[in-house]
């Protein structure tokens, strides 16, 4: 709280007239400072993880473990690549279905393609509320179609912000690449709300499609050891979360998750705050 130095006025017999001016130069000198700090921000755990269809080290598909790893995150919203939806080779179940209901979170899958008669792509996990969600096409890699998966939730503050958070996974040669994050990129341009990009981007640091997205978008430092791949003796960094560099969005804290087993990736988790 900020408080204005007392005003010294002397006694006289134009007291009972000046008091009234001296109450509103007070309220005027009030009105004209700025506002306390944290006021109307958000505080939003973002998790992204490469999931490999719940395959882990071990090559045994365990969606309970994937879950168990998630929770330990106390993540609000996550972001998932690499999941399968009804597909032969995870016995036909709905993998997105299947991690929110053992979560407690509502769960969005954005499908790149058809695959084994089912779909294969994207996710979002929450327990945010969600406001809308929308699936991007980007250019292919080496001829398969890809997407990224957008949803929008409603932040806990005094103004409902809406938050998109966007699941990515990036692949195929540094060209194709290069293609992805501009598509990528022009998606979010217009926006008005602040926008984050979650997942496996399939380039390491001064890459030149890493380099291509830090002419736009913040990319997040981590905390400690950055490598996220492979799990179980990482030696790159190719997953990350960005921020659009327009956004008013303060990094708290962001790191990786030394998780060998579930997957071949290790997840990442970030405490943003909204302004």
């Amino acid at each position: 709280m900020r408080v204005l130095p007392p005003t010294v006025v002397p006694r006289s017999p134009t007291d009972a007239v000046c008091r009234p001016c001296l109450v509103l130069w007070a309220c005027l000198a009030l009105a004209v400072l700025p506002p306390e700090e944290g006021c109307a921000q958000a505080v939003v755990r973002v998790a992204a993880y490469n999931i490999k269809h719940g395959r882990g080290m071990d090559d045994r598909v365990d969606l309970s473990r994937i879950a168990d790893v998630l929770r330990s995150l106390e993540a609000d919203v996550i972001t998932l690549q690499e999941v399968d939806d009804r597909t032969e080779r995870t016995g036909g179940v709905d993998q997105v279905q299947v991690l929110a209901e053992l979560l407690g979170y509502e769960g969005a899958h954005g499908p790149h393609r058809p695959y084994q008669g089912g779909f294969y792509g994207n996710a979002v996990l929450t327990r945010l509320p969600i406001r809308a969600q929308r699936t991007h096409s980007i250019p292919p890699a080496s001829g398969s179609a890809l997407t990224v998966h957008e949803v929008e939730v409603v932040l806990a503050d005094e103004r409902n912000t809406g938050l998109s958070i966007v699941s990515v996974h990036l692949a195929g040669s540094d060209v194709e690449r290069m293609a992805q994050a501009d598509s990528v990129t022009s998606y979010f341009a217009g926006r008005t709300g602040p926008v984050v990009l979650a997942g496996d981007f399939n380039g390491r640091p001064g890459s030149p499609v890493l380099t291509r997205l830090a002419r736009d978008w913040t990319i997040a430092v981590k905390d400690g050891p950055s490598f996220t791949y492979p799990s179980d003796a990482p030696d790159r960094e190719i997953d990350f979360i960005m921020l659009r560099a327009t956004d008013s969005i303060e990094i708290v804290s962001h790191s990786v998750v030394a998780e060998r087993v579930a997957s071949d990736h290790r997840p990442l988790i970030a405490e943003l705050r909204i302004r």
